[in-house]
């Protein structure tokens, strides 16, 4: 831990413990009278591919090292230097994370136009990363204008508009294809059946725009519809993308998963993320196979403004929540829960906020805060 952190995590820790804990009935359920039994080796520590990225990347990936430090988790970083003006992703950050099977990756700016491939896509597709999942849930004492909100957005990240085929036909119109395969749908929609079934949630939707797209789109019902006959326990039904929206920001908590091709998962899971509390509180992942990236969930690509990295206020919340998905993934599912409780235990208790939550603190403190809650 970097020396000039320890006054401030001191006054912290003194703030936290000269009053006492506010009840809070959600901390108490998180009481587990089950005890995971790890097989041999699996407390053996985990390398991770560390990817800081551009913008407010530095800062959330900093603060999730110096918590994960502090609470003894038993992972190590391998740390690459990536950004988002590269032209590609270097083969050794690839082989990395071939290597580890995870990474943790702050954002990556991607270039507006100009024909520049956008890094997050290459490493979706390289590492073949074919679902995205966005948790968009009400955290314990952050007032939002919705309450009840639990969504889970998994959305196909290789195909669909993503594709990136695009030439100019002739001077002044270019053409840009859509791209849905029967392979990649079955597979998206399989996923997210199975992340309810493991789960325990009672209901999937799909979203789609076949009413108009009604090969593409129709492509993707179909390929839903098979795979939810193959679950009948699990509600199945499908919504159009611009009723979906409507929906989402007047009763969201009708929404349970949902899955969705490429495009329209991007703006579900930031609409969802927008209702429940915002983007920065809100973590996912993308995984496939063999290998799994986890960043920020909802607006990943967004590396923040140049004020939240001069004053080093951006929020770290999303991130580390996100590697508590990670530890999880990892199995280690009892740092997982360590570290989200004690995420939403400073959230609850409102001192140490960032300005999208309210606050005024700084991503340090906020880190801070979290440390002195896990060491308490």
């Amino acid at each position: 831990m970097a020396k000039r952190s320890i006054p401030a995590l001191n006054r912290v820790l003194s703030n936290l413990r000269s009053r006492p804990p506010p009840p809070c009935p959600w901390l108490l359920s998180q009481t587990r009278s089950v005890t995971y039994m790890p097989r041999p080796g699996d407390g053996t520590p985990r390398g991770v591919t560390l990817i800081p990225g551009d913008g407010i990347g530095p800062l959330v990936t900093g603060a999730v090292e110096r918590v994960m430090e502090a609470m003894h988790a038993p992972v190590y970083f391998e740390r690459y230097e990536v950004h988002g003006d590269m032209k590609k992703v270097p083969e050794e950050v690839i082989e990395s994370i071939k290597k580890n099977k995870v990474c943790l990756k702050g954002g990556l700016a991607t270039p507006m136009g100009g024909g520049v491939s956008s890094l997050n896509m290459q490493l979706r597709k390289e590492l073949d990363l074919y679902a995205s999942l966005v948790h968009c849930f009400n955290l314990p004492g952050l007032p939002t204008r919705h309450e009840n909100v639990d969504i889970v957005v998994i959305r196909e990240n290789t195909e669909g508009e993503y594709s990136g085929l695009e030439h100019e036909v002739v001077p002044g119109v270019v053409e840009s294809l859509k791209v849905i395969t029967k392979f990649c749908s079955e597979r998206i929609a399989k996923y997210a059946f199975e992340y309810a079934y493991l789960n325990n949630r009672k209901k999937v939707t799909a979203v789609h725009k076949a009413n108009i797209m009604k090969l593409a789109d129709g492509l993707f019902l179909e390929s839903c519809r098979e795979v939810a006959t193959k679950y009948p326990g699990i509600q199945y039904n499908e919504i159009i993308v611009d009723n979906c929206c409507m929906q989402l920001v007047s009763k969201p908590e009708q929404f349970d998963v949902m899955v969705t091709p490429n495009l329209y998962g991007n703006l579900v899971a930031n609409t969802a993320a927008g209702i429940a509390g915002g983007t920065g509180v809100m973590p996912g992942g993308n995984v496939g196979a063999d290998h799994a990236i986890f960043e920020q969930g909802a607006s990943a690509g967004n590396v923040g403004n140049e004020n939240l990295v001069e004053q080093k206020k951006a929020n770290p919340v999303a991130l580390l929540l996100s590697s508590a998905m990670m530890l999880r993934h990892l199995q280690f599912p009892s740092f997982a829960d360590r570290l989200e409780t004690a995420v939403k235990q400073v959230i609850f208790e409102g001192k140490y906020r960032t300005r999208d939550l309210g606050g005024h603190s700084s991503t340090e403190e906020v880190a801070d805060a979290v440390i002195a809650t896990l060491t308490d």
